[in-house]
């Protein structure tokens, strides 16, 4: 097993965080330009063939990867998340990177209220208390008395809860395979649902925008290999809280390059989610120890 520096950890998780800000940015402004099921789709071709790589040169090969007690559930994880990117980007077309990140926040919180019903965790009092201030922080961005509510702020609500259900399989299907196992579901599966969808909104591209096309895919790729870096050199719940920085950078970026505003209830419900996040986190670390 690798040696644990925590530092290290932070700083990975941080430049992942960048990294995946970057590309939810890129995501952005071609989704703006072309379909996004075929934004999507092109996206996973280049992750399926990092993921097939990654599994190749690993002890057993892709043979070792395939091997899975819960073959089906893997298959289902992988199409769920391809669904759940989906979402999420037709979210920053319809919303903008600020707004749709200060909602998807909430995704640690719907983990820990799901994780009894998925996983017959149990779930304590304190936790549903920060569960439940957390989504009022949701209803506070979201305003649905203020004259402002639209329908599109459902959808990163629902993206939300999609990649919760997501985090929660993932973590029920660890309990028999592997996390290589995983990751090679999560890119096959994901690349065929992807083709499946995404194929029937093909047109051509520009060549600056399949410029930007590189891009994403090398962003893919490069968020999700500093990620099992991340997970290599320290613990989940040392360098979780820095999670949240992404939330940081892609509102950043929304703000700079796209022109987007802050309106003060955003701010407001994501201090609130972000925090009540945190606190689920402590929790969780305490039970653990």
């Amino acid at each position: 097993m690798a040696q644990q520096n925590t530092r290290l950890g932070i700083w990975l998780m941080v430049a992942t965080t960048f990294v995946f800000a970057l590309q939810d940015g890129i995501s952005r402004h071609l989704a703006g330009e072309y379909n996004v099921m075929m934004v999507v789709m092109i996206r996973y071709w280049f992750f399926a063939a990092f993921v097939l790589t990654v599994a190749g040169r690993k002890a057993g090969g892709l043979r070792a990867a395939a091997q899975s007690a819960f073959p089906w559930l893997q298959v289902f994880r992988g199409a769920l998340l391809v669904v759940e990117i989906n979402v999420m980007v037709l979210a920053f077309v319809f919303l903008g990177l600020v707004e749709s990140h200060a909602v998807f926040a909430a995704y640690p919180l719907l983990v820990a209220a799901l994780s009894g019903p998925v996983l017959g965790e149990h779930v304590g009092w304190r936790r549903w208390t920060a569960i439940a201030v957390g989504f009022v922080g949701v209803i506070i961005i979201l305003q649905p008395s203020g004259g402002v509510f639209s329908p599109y702020a459902a959808i990163p609500l629902l993206a939300a809860l999609m990649f919760a259900l997501y985090a929660l399989l993932t973590r029920y299907v660890a309990r028999g395979d592997s996390s290589a196992t995983s990751f090679f579901y999560t890119g096959v599966s994901g690349v065929v649902v992807a083709t499946a969808i995404g194929g029937w909104f093909w047109v051509p591209m520009t060549g600056p925008d399949w410029a930007w096309m590189g891009l994403l895919c090398l962003t893919g790729a490069a968020g999700h290999y500093l990620m099992i870096r991340v997970y290599e050199v320290a613990e989940a719940s040392a360098v979780q809280p820095f999670a949240y920085l992404q939330l940081v950078f892609a509102s950043t970026l929304g703000l700079v390059v796209f022109g987007e505003t802050l309106r003060w209830n955003v701010v407001f419900g994501a201090g609130m989610i972000v925090a009540a996040g945190l606190f689920t986190l402590w929790r969780a670390r305490q039970k653990e120890g």
